[in-house]
């Protein structure tokens, strides 16, 4: 159910045909092409995901789970900066990231603290963003490798603002600038008429939007600058769909990393609240 044990799939490398027990592919050597049988239920995993859904959906809830362990907090706002904020013990708990929590070994919370958010405005400013970058680093670079970008992104920009000291930070927005540095690698490295217009578009938007963020209260641009550096090289890594279509090692790695995520907010529950 779980694992293809017999027949073929595709070489994560080539995307030719072999037996899905292969040692190595027939046709360009790598090793272990069906990725031990994992690599189809990988695909047809990705193959459904909405990601742009998916991170609303996730965040949403996160974000109401978190009003719900502290009603109290969210009726305390003194401006509309802080309109339903959840309580700073219940983000703690929930795993925000930040050097305190970095230095005390919380590893998790570098995944967690994406999905945590502090305001009603801070959600809703970030998914705005998230529904209108993703769909275009999906299109240049597929679902995958848009999953791992993301994700990259928001971990080196949390990595980022914890070394600089940041005491505690949370929110997707370093990860949104990540699919900002995604296009902006996209359109420097294509080129011409169209990777011109879309390095122009999207390099505008990073730097009005970075700028803007030392006029708001609160906001991290270390996180910023760090999510936006974390996507534009991961993106040159993995690189757009129209060198390589996704091979079932991306679709792997991306399967990986939102286990990764789960297993990061299960740490952050245990931590919080179990132990």
């Amino acid at each position: 159910m779980f694992r293809q044990r017999s027949g073929s799939s595709l070489c994560y490398s080539c995307g030719k045909l072999n037996r899905v027990d292969a040692a190595a592919c027939f046709y360009c050597g790598a090793w272990r092409p069906g990725l031990w049988g994992f690599a189809p239920l990988a695909g047809r995993l990705i193959g459904r995901v909405d990601f742009a859904k998916s991170v609303t959906v996730a965040c949403a809830v996160v974000y109401v789970i978190s009003l719900l362990l502290d009603p109290a907090a969210a009726l305390r706002a003194r401006s509309p900066f802080d309109l339903l904020a959840p309580g700073d013990l219940v983000v703690k708990r929930l795993g925000a990231a930040g050097a305190i929590p970095w230095s005390a070994g919380w590893w998790w919370t570098l995944f967690t603290g994406m999905y945590l958010h502090g305001s009603l405005l801070h959600v809703v400013f970030n998914l705005l963003w998230v529904r209108q970058l993703a769909p275009p680093v999906e299109q240049l670079f597929g679902t995958a490798r848009l999953i791992v970008i993301y994700t990259a992104a928001g971990v080196l920009g949390f990595v980022t603002s914890n070394t600089l000291g940041v005491p505690w930070t949370l929110g997707a927005s370093g990860a949104v600038f990540g699919l900002l540095g995604a296009l902006v690698a996209y359109g420097r490295a294509r080129g011409g008429t169209f990777g011109v217009a879309v390095f122009r578009q999207y390099g505008q938007w990073a730097l009005l939007i970075f700028i803007f963020g030392f006029f708001m209260p609160g906001v991290n641009n270390w996180a910023h600058a760090g999510g936006f550096v974390g996507g534009y090289l991961t993106a040159l890594v993995l690189g757009p769909v129209e060198h390589r279509p996704e091979r079932g090692l991306d679709r792997v790695t991306a399967v990986a990393t939102v286990g990764l995520t789960a297993l990061a907010f299960a740490l952050a529950i245990w931590n919080g609240y179990l132990r």
